[in-house]
């Protein structure tokens, strides 16, 4: 069998691995599509069977000059969260989405910071981090459910602004808490400036986002043809992701401040529905490479910290969920059944997690990697059927109308 990393050509090698990745994780999604599983989890076990673990494929070479893929994935995931920031929904219920958000996100991530500080007594850095990451919800999984069954009402609203504000609060959180994980992990004490001093970087980068939002809707006008929207959408994201990178943050947030401000200057959804057009071949690679870095060895001491993680989160997640809504005065349905579907994690949490893997020492990031990855698995197995579960509950997916009964025929009028 000729293995890639026999061949003597750089420009071969890369090539050839970006096939073997793309054919990988599409036969893949024809097993999984057999399970009902989503493609995410076809993707994530397509990386696990090609990586070093089973039978590695891919030159180690071309996996360690891969991390650009991880920053431009998760560029275009985050403008597309941002198309769900339109500011007259946001008025319209605002205090309580804020509310429930916070809630549900920080209640989650302090649960589980406090379960493997405290019960495992795993290092704070590492608690932290995975706290953070468990604060994130993967918006894909429930927005593709409502769209499937045409739920919508209050509680859809509701949802909707959540899981859009949701990985904005974990991305805050996580770019605090990797400030003291990276103080900790480099000197043993944490200064002002490096809690700081990342924040400052994020909130310039809010800006560069901001900027980058109204000149996308300069240089798109109506004449522009589709061809060139892509180009200079994809332009302005690399650019901001780029700047990102240099400045050692993440491009999440500036990229979905990005997404947000066109979409509320411009109203215009065109660019979105072409940029999800153009991206699943770039999403593929990205979680098919976060499969491909899963190391399974970690797996066994990943087993009962894994498992706890899954189910503190979950329970973490519905309490938040539960109390927010209480405070926030929201109806029944949305304290009842909103933790539900508030379940899955992807994407967004991955990709946290190997920039996690990069502050942490070695066999602390690939067990948290592990982790958030084995979790990641289950939680897109049970996130859809959940979220499915929350909007029928809820009573936000419109009950068919019964057909009229045919009339029979030869029936003679009733008399008066």
């Amino acid at each position: 069998m000729l293995h890639i990393d026999a061949i003597s050509s750089t420009s071969a090698q890369v090539i050839l691995s970006l096939a073997v990745m793309l054919f990988s994780g599409f036969l893949m999604t024809r097993l999984t599509k057999l399970a009902h599983l989503p493609n995410v989890t076809g993707y994530i076990l397509a990386g696990v069977l090609i990586g070093p673990c089973v039978l590695n494929l891919i030159p180690e070479t071309v996996q360690n000059g891969m991390d650009f893929v991880t920053d431009v994935a998760l560029a275009f995931i985050a403008f597309g969260v941002g198309k769900y920031f339109k500011l007259g929904r946001l008025r319209k219920n605002g205090r309580s989405v804020l509310i429930l958000t916070v809630f549900e996100s920080l209640i989650a991530a302090l649960l589980v910071f406090l379960v493997m500080a405290f019960v495992f007594r795993l290092p704070i850095p590492f608690s932290l981090l995975l706290g953070a990451i468990g604060s994130a919800t993967a918006p894909a999984s429930t927005i593709m459910t409502i769209r499937q069954y045409k739920a919508k009402g209050q509680f859809v609203d509701i949802l909707l602004q959540i899981v859009a504000l949701d990985d904005a609060v974990a991305l805050l959180a996580f770019s605090v808490c990797a400030a003291i994980a990276q103080a900790m992990e480099g000197s043993g004490g944490i200064s002002p400036k490096a809690v700081l001093l990342p924040i400052l970087w994020n909130l310039l980068a809010l800006a560069a986002g901001a900027l980058a939002g109204f000149l996308l809707h300069k240089l798109i006008g109506e004449n522009r043809s589709s061809q060139h929207r892509l180009v200079l959408v994809t332009a302005l994201l690399l650019s901001i992701t780029g700047f990102c990178t240099a400045l050692d943050i993440s491009p999440l947030l500036a990229c979905m401040v990005m997404g947000a401000v066109y979409i509320n200057v411009s109203g215009n959804k065109k660019v979105f529905k072409q940029v999800n057009g153009f991206t699943p071949p770039i999403q593929l690679l990205f979680f098919v490479l976060s499969g491909m870095r899963m190391d399974l060895t970690a797996l066994k001491a990943a087993g009962l910290i894994g498992v706890v993680y899954f189910l503190v989160r979950i329970i973490g997640k519905y309490a938040g969920a539960w109390l927010g809504a209480v405070l926030g005065k929201a109806s029944v349905p949305i304290r009842r059944y909103l933790g539900l579907a508030l379940i899955p994690q992807a994407g967004v949490s991955i990709g946290l997690a190997l920039l996690g893997q990069r502050i942490l020492p070695a066999e602390s990031g690939a067990l948290l990697s592990t982790i958030i990855l084995s979790s990641g698995v289950l939680y897109e197995m049970i996130g859809p059927a959940c979220a499915k579960a929350a909007i029928f509950l809820s009573g936000s997916v419109p009950k068919p109308e019964p057909e009229p009964s045919p009339a029979l025929p030869n029936t003679p009028p009733k008399e008066a």
